[in-house]
């Protein structure tokens, strides 16, 4: 049995501003994941995951790509991901086997309901990962990632892939993502091989570890209201006009300060940052018309930045997580308790350490 662990991750700033091009975000890693394992199969190939039911999904080979029995659920992502890996076998010449492949997940709570940690993302690293292993294609970390996001945008052309930078690499990251429409255009042009090596078809892409913040703590409250990405950034796209072009530079300039902070341990600076980086997403909210600071994640803000922290919103907002800094010597403990008191789930989570190198 082949196991690939894929963590997690939250948003740190620079939400909505990454999906162009170019554009700087922080994100982190963390230390829950989704776990794929992969076994020999025989005749067909199959996936097992608890958060689709207890029936699996089983696919066969057709003359065109694979075949796939569409009567339970989709799996979306994981069967773009089996594919996209399929061709890019089939091109290094590596002889075709079936697969069954099981996956578990620490990124919803008992009850199935999901955190907004990036559980399609650390699905999708997770099996891009353990079935390089399986075939022994021998893809380098920067080329996993690459793998994982074209088999993204099959299913979501317009994902950043930060949230796939994170599951990847780990740790703190500053990442800017790549032209994603310029991707899938070469998809429907050109081998899997050949995209990987064009670093032209990547411009834009960056990612580079970031230290932790120096004396500061990392905390993470969860509203109990799903939030859909998709939607909500489909909501800021159909809105853009002059105000979305400031947008985009004061979130860069953010994102630059946090950056500054985070490497040069300047807690101040950090907070100051984080401050800005909400604003800036409240800011947006407004112009558009769309609540991406709900009233429940605004408590969770506001109680924190009266510990002397600063929050915010994780990710497009609109429910799931906010992330938050305090200072070490700060009343954690009364935050947890004024959470609490407004039915926002303290998450006991830390953050994964960084996997290697990003180069």
């Amino acid at each position: 049995m082949i196991e690939f662990r894929a963590h997690g991750k939250l948003f740190v700033a620079g939400e909505y501003a990454v999906v162009e091009p170019g554009q700087p975000s922080v994100l982190i890693a963390l230390d829950r994941a989704i776990t794929a394992r992969v076994t020999e199969g025989h005749g067909a190939g199959s996936v097992h995951s608890e958060e689709y039911g207890n029936l699996p999904l089983t696919w066969t080979r057709a003359e065109d790509g694979l075949a796939l029995d569409r009567e339970h659920h989709p799996y979306d992502y994981v069967m773009a991901t089996i594919d996209l890996v399929e061709k890019l076998r089939a091109e290094l010449g590596i002889a075709p086997r079936f697969h069954d492949l099981r996956i578990e997940s620490q990124l919803d709570d008992a009850s199935g309901r999901k955190f907004g940690l990036g559980s399609s993302a650390a699905v999708t690293v997770a099996t891009v990962g353990a079935l390089d292993r399986f075939y022994g294609l021998g893809l380098s970390q920067r080329r996993r990632f690459m793998v994982a996001l074209l088999a993204t945008i099959r299913v979501a052309p317009r994902a950043s892939g930060g949230d796939l930078a994170a599951s990847t690499f780990g740790g703190w990251l500053r990442y800017s993502a790549p032209d994603r429409e310029v991707l899938a255009g070469l998809l429907d042009e050109r081998s899997v091989t050949s995209i990987l090596d064009d670093d032209d078809a990547w411009a834009g892409f960056d990612v580079e570890h970031l230290p932790a913040p120096a004396d500061l703590r990392l905390l993470v409250g969860w509203t109990g209201s799903p939030a859909s990405t998709t939607k909500l950034v489909g909501v800021v796209r159909r809105h853009r006009d002059g105000d979305y072009a400031a947008f985009l530079d004061a979130s860069r300039a953010c994102v630059d300060d946090l950056t500054a902070g985070l490497r040069t341990g300047d807690a101040d600076r950090t907070l100051a940052a984080l401050r800005r980086a909400r604003g800036l997403l409240q800011g947006l909210g407004a112009s558009v018309g769309s609540q991406i600071e709900t009233p429940r994640l605004a408590t969770l803000c506001d109680v924190v930045e009266a510990a002397g922290g600063a929050a915010k919103p994780s990710g497009a907002g609109g429910g799931d997580c906010g992330i938050a800094l305090i200072p070490e010597d700060s009343d954690a403990a009364g935050v947890f308790r004024a959470w609490e008191a407004h039915d926002i789930r303290h998450l006991s989570v830390a953050v994964q350490p960084e996997e290697g190198t990003t180069r």
